[in-house]
Parts: C-alpha cells; structure tokens; sequence
C-alpha cells in the first residue's frame, strides 16, 4: 500500500502534534507548515496528495490560500478551523475547497474524509505543476513572482490574475466574457475596456513587441489566447 502525503498547514502546534501522533506513519506521511507562505511553497514543491488547511493563519487567511492553490492546482483541500459559521464555510468552498471540518474535530471523522478526498483525488487524475513555462516566460504560481528572460516582472494584482487566468487554459480561446468574469466578477461580463486595457499592460511588461505579441494573443471578436507554440 502507497504512503498518502498530507500537508497540514495549520499554526497551532498542538494540532499538528495531535496528528503528528494519531496517524500511522506507514499510512500517512505527514508535511507540516506553520503559515500560508510555507504552506504554498510546500504544496509546490512537496506535491502533497491532500492538504489539511487551517483558516486562522497567521499571515494569510486560509481562504486566501485556497484562492492561490487552486490557482495551480486541484489537490483535495479538507479545511480544518474553529470557525463553524455557515458564511465561513460557503466562502471556503466557493474558494475551492473540497471539504470542511470544524474544530474540535474526531480522527475517525477526519479519516473518513481524507478517504473521500482521496477518492476524488484518483477519480480526477494528475495534479498541475506550479511552475507555468512558456519560452523565456516563467510563472510560478505558487508564489506568484514571473519572470521573463531571467529578469521578474511586478505586475498588480489584477495583472498577475489575468495571466495567470489564461495560463490556466493555456492554447484556449477564452471569450471577453468568460475573462472578465474569472478576473473582475459577474458583474464586470460587459466590461471589455478593463480587459483591453489590463492586456495592453501585460504585453507592455512581457512581450519583446508589444505591437506583436508572442504570447498574448487576440482572437478577434471572441477573446485572448495564451499561445502555446
């Protein structure tokens, strides 16, 4: 039977001791991080089969978290926090998560959901690397830092979730509205001059000639494109 790795990202020591000595080391092999940022780095370059996040971080809020590895990835994340508020819990989920656990929570409970997630961890296959490469592009998408030709690029907030949207789906044509969607919100669908605008400033701070991009392509009347070749 296959070792199954599990990153708790989880600040109170306690918690990780708890499962540290509950679980069978011949079953589970466990990866601890004590913050958001080590927790992320850790899922990038551990390749956990299911992360145990906790929302009550010290540095970035486990939703967040959720937000930045579902950016990349699909592993099954099981939230474990003592916030039992329905609202807690449908932002966690609509963040994507899979599951949600409130503390204190029992092992036979937990277990029963590791199985789940694993479950559908082997229904959906292959996790996604973190690091997103395209020529001399590079983005890592689990700190967010892209570079090109060696040289990092600071891109906003919006900027770098926009890329890393079409990233995403790579060689896809994805609409205006689908874009403006994924980036700004539903209430952003019509909105095409954001998205000129932000693709505008993406090929001024990536393409060696903005006037002909390498990588942002437009497809027009529909949408942009990431090309591929």
């Amino acid at each position: 039977m296959s070792v199954l790795a599990l990153l708790v990202i989880e600040d109170e020591s306690q918690v990780r001791r708890f499962l540290r000595s509950s679980l069978d080391a011949t079953v589970y092999k466990l990866i601890e991080a004590a913050t958001g940022e080590a927790g992320l780095a850790a899922a990038a370059s551990q390749h956990p089969d299911i992360i145990l996040l906790d929302l009550g971080l010290p540095d970035i809020d486990g939703i967040e978290v959720t937000r930045r590895l579902r950016e990349w990835t699909e592993t099954p994340i099981i939230i474990l926090s003592a916030r039992g508020q329905d609202p807690d819990k449908i932002a966690a989920l609509d963040a994507g998560a899979d599951d949600y656990l409130t503390k204190p929570f029992s092992l036979p409970e937990l277990l029963a959901r590791i199985r789940v997630a694993e479950r559908h961890a082997q229904q959906f296959g292959d996790k996604k690397d973190a690091i997103f490469t395209l020529g001399d592009l590079r983005i890592d998408r689990a700190s967010r830092i892209v570079t090109v030709g060696g040289e990092e690029v600071r891109l906003t907030p919006i900027e770098y979730k926009l890329l890393a949207t079409l990233a995403r789906k790579a060689g896809r044509v994805l609409t205006y509205q689908q874009l403006l969607k994924d980036v700004w919100g539903p209430r952003y669908a019509t909105q095409k001059q954001y998205l000129h605008v932000y693709v505008g400033h993406l090929r001024n701070k990536l393409e060696r000639d903005p006037a002909k991009p390498r990588f942002l392509v437009t497809e027009p009347g529909v949408g942009y494109r990431l090309r591929l070749e």
